[in-house]
């Protein structure tokens, strides 16, 4: 993968650029760390400059660094033409100012905008206010697109993804695919719905496609590395990785989850350790009658119905003390068996008697906020990664998150470092946090 080369635009200089200028000149700021550097510092010298000229410019630089707010005041005092019109509707968009970003689009059309970009632009950004009927309305007039505009097949996918409508909106995706076999947010979006519903071939297949191009797709590149780590190819999983790291060398995720590839290369099966755990349940499975026992003890614990060593644990002295025929005599041997194997009476009772505790405490937390912790996880918008995680520990909701610790979280398979950050600044934004063990 090679870095794009820079386009012989100067924003700050030249005359008004054309939109497909100005979206060549934002894909080469955001192909590297390095161009958007240098892109953002001389950004910074020309945002003092005013007049007209200098208000476009500088507010399209503001626009392309993500500085939205900055953007839209610089813009709103640039002459008027529809590449300002268009790009102050993208910066309100961005800021959650949909009626005003409607308004700008609408006025882009009269300054020779087309129609049918400006009729999907709307459409989208009723769509990001959530105004599915308004959004829908807005696609309905450009059905006559149906097969002849990858863009329209794409903001109505988007649309149905949104609505819920996931089988529809792949179908929308493949025609705009159909149409323009380039068009990276469909082949992303695409992808992405496919790894959602289990289909990791085809997700893997779409991410490579997006990955072959010549534009570093941070997204789709982590996302991929997620599914070949889940499969246990972390070679490829490292491959992609570095990819994003060699032209963002600071991308804190990447980062991170080079580090949880690296961890996995070098985790092993304890295979001594299991063989311990099997051997423990074992022993504890064993039958009472093996154990050399006095024909009063072994009698008493039948009649009591402790039938194997796990019953033992779950019995205090006590309750054999309380039955009938049973002496101190008894207890003493039985209790010899169990010093023995490091075990003793009630063993199991003082285990569910902590458990309950910890539960109990839960059970306050969520009296005072069960609303909260009822919400469902799909509710946080975390990553695949850590989306999948979660579901393989039958983890549904921000309850039965905050009941593991981050030592459980952990101890599943392909489930790091970063996966833990992001869940907990998620819901650490939300005032809860996982359980800590005193």
């Amino acid at each position: 993968m090679e870095p794009i080369v820079e386009p012989e635009i100067d924003l700050f200089t030249k005359d008004i650029p054309s939109m497909e200028e100005i979206q060549k000149l934002s894909d080469y700021v955001h192909s590297s760390e390095s161009s958007h550097l240098n892109f953002s510092e001389q950004l910074e010298k020309n945002i003092p400059k005013g007049g007209q000229k200098a208000s476009f410019s500088t507010g399209i630089g503001l626009y392309i660094v993500g500085r939205y707010s900055e953007a839209a005041e610089k813009l709103e005092k640039a002459k008027d033409c529809q590449e300002k019109f268009i790009y102050l509707a993208f910066a309100l968009k961005r800021i959650g100012k949909f009626k005003e970003a409607i308004e700008n689009l609408n006025k882009s059309v009269d300054y020779g905008a087309t129609a049918l970009n400006i009729t999907l632009e709307k459409g989208a950004t009723y769509r990001l206010a959530s105004d599915f009927d308004s959004a829908a309305k807005e696609l309905r007039t450009a059905s006559n697109f149906e097969n002849v505009s990858a863009e329209y097949h794409y903001q109505l996918a988007r649309l149905q993804e949104s609505q819920g409508f996931y089988e529809e909106a792949k179908d929308n995706y493949k025609a705009a695919l159909e149409l323009s076999p380039n068009h990276q947010k469909a082949l992303f979006r695409l992808a992405y719905r496919c790894d959602l519903s289990g289909d990791e071939d085809a997700a893997i297949d779409y991410y490579k496609q997006i990955a072959s191009g010549n534009q570093t797709y941070v997204s789709a590149l982590l996302n991929l590395a997620v599914l070949y780590e889940d499969r246990g190819e972390l070679n490829k999983a490292s491959q992609c990785i570095d990819s994003v790291l060699k032209f963002h060398p600071n991308h804190q995720r990447a980062i991170l989850f080079k580090k949880d590839v690296e961890s996995s290369k070098t985790m092993f099966y304890d295979e001594e350790k299991e063989e311990k755990k099997t051997l423990k349940n074992q022993i504890l499975e064993t039958p009472i009658s093996d154990f050399e026992l006095s024909v009063r003890s072994r009698n008493c614990l039948k009649k009591m119905n402790i039938l194997t060593l796990v019953d033992l644990l779950n019995i205090s002295e006590v309750e054999l003390l309380s039955y009938k025929n049973f002496g101190e005599t008894s207890l003493r041997e039985i209790k010899s068996l169990l010093d023995g194997k490091g075990l003793h009476l009630g063993m199991a009772l003082e285990e569910k008697h902590l458990a309950s505790a910890e539960s109990a405490d839960l059970d306050i937390s969520e009296d005072e906020d069960e609303e909260l912790l009822n919400k469902t996880i799909d509710d946080l918008q975390l990553s695949v990664r850590s989306r999948k995680c979660l579901q393989k520990l039958s983890l549904h909701t921000l309850g039965e998150l905050t009941r593991k610790t981050e030592a459980e979280l952990l101890g599943c398979k392909n489930f790091g470092v970063t996966s833990l950050n992001e869940i907990k600044k998620v819901i650490g934004n939300l005032g809860i946090s996982l359980r800590i063990l005193d």
